[in-house]
C-alpha cells in the first residue's frame, strides 16, 4: 500500500474537494489577524542560529507535549544545548500519534526545508543537519514571503513603543497593512493582584503616552492615547483574553478604588478586579467604534494552573487548561449594552471550550448592523480547537447556526513563522467540508461559485472585515 502521509491530496476525500483546494485555496494569500510573532524579529529580519531557535524557543504547544512525555524542563524551556533540546523534541514526536503536532511538525519540515523524513530519534541528526544547513536562507521575512503572507497582525502591550512597527511601515512605503500591531490591555486588570507588577506596567504605559496613571480617569486617558498610537500605525483591532466577560453592571467607583489601591501597593479585591475589567472592556468597545476597528475577545481559557510552572516560568508557559465559566450571560450583557448605546463595533469571539461552540455561533448571529455582513463573528477555532476535528466541528456548526460564507477565516496564534502552515491545514479541511457537500448532493456542482466562496474565506473576508490596507511596497524583499 502506498504511503499517503501528507501527499498532495491529504485531507481531501473527493474530487470536488481536490479541485477547490488546488484551484482556489492553495494559491490564496494569507491574512493572519492574530499572532504572537515578534515585530522586532520581523523588523530586523531575524536570522536563526539553529532549528531549535526557530522551532522550540517560544512554542508552548511543543513545551506542553514535551512535559507530558516526561522531558526535563531544562530541555524544554531551559538553557540546555540546542541539539539536546531538539533531540528531546525528536524523542517526543513519535508519541504524538493522532495529535495535531505530528502533522504540524512534518508539514513545516516539508514546506520550509523540503525534508520528508518522519522525525524520530533515528532521524533526528539527519533532520537537524539538513535544516541547519538551510537556516541562513530562512529568516523571519523570507519565511513570511515564502508563505505569501499578505497581512499579519502582532499582539502588543499598550505601553510598547511600537518602534519595530514604525520601521516596518517606513520600509513598506508608509502604507499600513502589511504588519500591524494589535492593542492588548489585559495587564490593566490581569495584574491587579500583583501590585509591583501592575505598577511597573502602569509606569511604562504612562511614560509612553505622557500621562501619569493614578486613578481610573488617568488610566483611561493613557489607554485612549495608546490606542490612537496603534491606529496611526495601521492597527485595526484590540484583543482581550478573559476567563469570561463579567456579568455585572458597570461600577466606576469600585474600579477607581482598585486603581488607587494598587497604586498604594494593595492588591485589588475580586469586586475591584471585576469592575476594572468591565471598564476596560467598555472603553475598548468605545474606541473600536470610534476608530472603525474590531474588538476581539478570547474567552474560556484557564491560565497558569500549574503553580510549579508559573513559579519557574511566569505566565503563558504551556500550563493552561480549558475553563468552564458560564459564557453567555456576561457576553450578552456586554454586547447588548454596546448595541443599545449605538456603539457596537465589529467583534470577533474566540472560545477555548468546545462545549460553547454553538453558544458562540448563536450569540454572534444575534447581532446585526445594516450594511455590515456578520458584524459579530464567531472567530477562528482557537487553541484547544485548532486541530482537524475541531476545525471540522466549527465549520459544520457555524454553517448550521450562522453563515459560513461570511466567516472571517483562520489564524495561527503563532509564536514562530513556521506555523503559517496551519493556514494550509484549515484550507484543506474547508475544501473537504464544502466539496463533500457537493459530492453528497447537498450543494450544486457549481465549482466556479464555490471557488469564489473559498477564496473569500481564505483571505478576502478578513481583509474586508478588519479594513486592512494593501501595502505599497512589501518589506519581505
Amino acid at each position: 500500500m502506498a504511503d499517503r502521509f501528507l501527499d498532495d491530496d491529504f485531507l481531501l476525500t473527493g474530487e470536488s474537494a481536490r479541485r477547490l483546494f488546488h484551484e482556489a485555496a492553495a494559491g490564496a494569500p494569507i491574512v493572519d489577524f492574530h499572532t504572537h510573532l515578534s515585530g522586532a524579529d520581523i523588523a530586523r529580519d531575524r536570522a536563526y542560529g539553529t532549528l531549535t531557535e526557530v522551532w522550540l524557543e517560544d512554542d508552548h504547544y511543543k513545551w506542553r507535549a514535551m512535559r507530558l512525555a516526561g522531558v526535563e524542563e531544562r530541555l524544554i524551556s531551559g538553557d540546555a544545548d540546542p541539539w539536546d533540546r531538539f533531540a528531546a523534541w525528536a524523542q517526543t514526536v513519535p508519541r504524538l500519534v493522532h495529535n495535531p503536532l505530528y502533522v504540524w511538525t512534518h508539514l513545516e519540515l516539508r514546506r520550509v526545508f523540503g525534508i520528508d523524513l518522519p522525525l524520530s530519534p533515528a532521524t533526528a541528526r539527519e533532520v537537524w543537519d539538513e535544516a541547519n544547513r538551510q537556516l541562513p536562507t530562512v529568516t523571519a521575512r523570507r519565511l513570511l514571503a515564502r508563505f505569501s503572507v499578505s497581512v499579519l497582525a502582532t499582539t502588543d502591550d499598550p505601553g510598547d513603543d511600537l518602534a519595530s512597527h514604525r520601521r516596518i511601515a517606513h520600509e513598506s512605503g508608509g502604507a499600513h497593512g502589511l504588519v500591524v500591531p494589535t492593542w492588548r490591555p489585559d495587564p490593566a486588570h490581569r495584574l491587579l493582584g500583583e501590585p509591583t507588577a501592575w505598577n511597573a506596567w502602569a509606569d511604562r504605559l504612562g511614560a509612553c503616552v505622557g500621562v501619569g496613571v493614578e486613578d481610573l480617569q488617568s488610566l483611561a486617558e493613557a489607554l485612549r492615547r495608546s490606542y490612537r498610537r496603534f491606529v496611526e500605525l495601521g492597527g485595526r483591532a484590540s484583543d482581550h483574553g478573559l476567563d469570561s466577560v463579567p456579568d455585572a453592571a458597570r461600577h466606576a467607583d469600585a474600579a477607581d478604588a482598585a486603581v488607587r489601591g494598587v497604586r498604594r501597593g494593595a492588591p485589588a479585591s475580586a469586586e475591584g478586579r471585576c469592575a476594572l475589567t468591565t471598564e476596560v472592556l467598555h472603553l475598548a468597545g468605545d474606541l473600536a467604534h470610534e476608530h472603525d476597528c474590531v474588538l476581539q475577545l478570547h474567552l474560556g481559557a484557564l491560565r497558569d494552573v500549574s503553580p510549579r510552572v508559573r513559579a519557574a516560568l511566569g505566565h503563558d508557559a504551556g500550563a493552561d487548561a480549558i475553563g468552564d465559566d458560564p459564557q453567555a450571560p456576561g457576553l450578552a450583557r456586554f454586547l447588548g449594552q454596546l448595541e443599545a448605546e449605538g456603539r457596537l463595533p465589529r467583534v470577533v469571539l474566540y472560545n477555548a471550550n468546545p462545549r460553547d461552540n454553538t453558544l458562540f455561533g448563536a450569540m454572534a448571529g444575534a447581532f446585526s448592523l445594516p450594511g455590515v455582513p456578520s458584524p459579530v463573528q464567531w472567530g477562528p477555532p482557537w487553541w484547544f480547537n485548532d486541530h482537524e476535528s475541531g476545525i471540522r466541528r466549527q465549520l459544520e456548526e457555524l454553517a448550521q447556526v450562522g453563515q459560513l460564507a461570511g466567516f472571517v477565516g483562520m489564524v495561527t496564534d503563532a509564536r514562530s513563522p513556521l506555523s503559517m502552515t496551519r493556514h494550509e491545514l484549515f484550507r484543506r479541511i474547508l475544501c473537504d467540508v464544502v466539496g463533500g457537500d457537493v459530492d453528497r448532493g447537498l450543494l450544486p456542482g457549481d465549482l466556479a461559485w464555490l471557488s469564489e466562496v473559498v477564496r473569500e474565506l481564505c483571505a478576502v473576508n478578513a481583509m474586508r472585515f478588519f479594513g486592512f490596507a494593501a501595502p505599497a511596497v512589501s518589506p519581505w524583499g
